[in-house]
């Protein structure tokens, strides 16, 4: 297993190497000019000029790259033009808030959407399989942002049982149940597209695991229905659903920048959206490049796990 992780970690190294050069480049094609953004109203050619010799704006793009990827090995990574703060203190500042929304959507949809293929799978062509595919489509189908804006219009302002937007009230709070309350609404935008692509592609796995020999044999010997379900079937077909997940959680992380925006949540994604408009190049691409390493790793994770579950995958 040690030699099976190693492989999948020296794998990972091209891939990150692949976004940082991509990271860069979009926000080298991105419109505008920092320097001008920067300075506002004072942006003279003469400022504008000195700013960006004194930000290395003016070397070539190719030189600005080997320079910054030069200062990431040594775990620096800049310094946020507009904040006028270390770009590493304000990601991990907000990376935490991230996590936590991110996080509990994904345990969320993963949780909700085995269940519910599952149950698809064992009562397939009934009335549970067809109301469960039928939900699953609608989720699937909406908008995360629209659903997002439906939910406050709902919880916060017409019934007033949860609160809208942030992730602690303004005045008072700041405990635990104070952020699971604005936590709810989210996290539950968040993972209902997940939990729909992760139910159906479940439905699929069981549906096929159950029509293998050896869980008729189990039937045949007389075994009870849930042992053969969930000690034979679902443990099979856990094999291909982890893989799912772990594809899911980048289709999370990448979804918090819009829900992020639309609750007002601390994170990444709201950090994002304000620097790109006033073209903080730095910390765009940390905070870019932090995400996309974190996905890498939940990738492998789940890679490892689905090898713990079939030893086949480690040759």
């Amino acid at each position: 297993m040690t030699g099976y992780i190693l492989k999948r970690l020296v794998s990972a190294i091209p891939v990150i190497i692949g976004l940082s050069v991509i990271v860069f480049g979009i926000m080298a094609l991105i419109p505008g000019d920092t320097a001008t953004a920067l300075l506002g109203s004072y942006a003279t050619p003469d400022n504008v000029a000195r700013i960006n010799r004194e930000l290395g704006l003016d070397r070539p793009v190719y030189e600005q790259y080997f320079v910054w990827v030069g200062n990431l090995l040594q775990g620096d990574f800049g310094r946020s033009y507009i904040l006028n703060r270390p770009v590493l203190d304000e990601i991990l500042e907000r990376f935490g808030a991230t996590l936590i929304l991110a996080g509990t959507a994904l345990v969320l949809c993963s949780i909700l959407g085995i269940l519910a293929g599952v149950v698809s799978a064992v009562r397939q062509f009934g009335w549970t399989d067809r109301i469960v595919t039928f939900f699953v489509l609608i989720g699937i189908s909406t908008p995360a942002f629209w659903l997002g804006l439906l939910f406050i219009l709902i919880f916060a302002v017409q019934w007033r049982v949860l609160p809208a937007s942030g992730m602690y009230a303004v005045y008072g709070g700041g405990d635990l149940p104070d952020l699971l309350r604005h936590l709810i609404l989210p996290a539950t935008t968040l993972a209902i597209v997940a939990t729909g692509v992760i139910a159906r592609l479940t439905r699929a796995a069981m549906l096929e695991v159950l029509r293998q020999d050896y869980v008729r044999t189990a039937r045949a010997k007389g075994l009870d229905e849930r042992r053969v379900i969930y000690r034979h079937a679902f443990k099979s077909a856990l094999v291909s659903i982890i893989p799912v997940i772990g594809i899911q959680a980048g289709f999370v992380m990448g979804g918090a920048v819009y829900i992020e925006t639309v609750f007002q949540w601390p994170g990444i994604g709201q950090m994002l959206v304000s620097a790109i408009s006033t073209r903080d190049l730095l910390l765009v691409q940390g905070g870019v490049l932090l995400v996309a390493v974190t996905y890498v790793l939940i990738n492998l994770v789940a890679d490892v796990a689905q090898a713990m579950l079939d030893p086949r995958l480690k040759t």
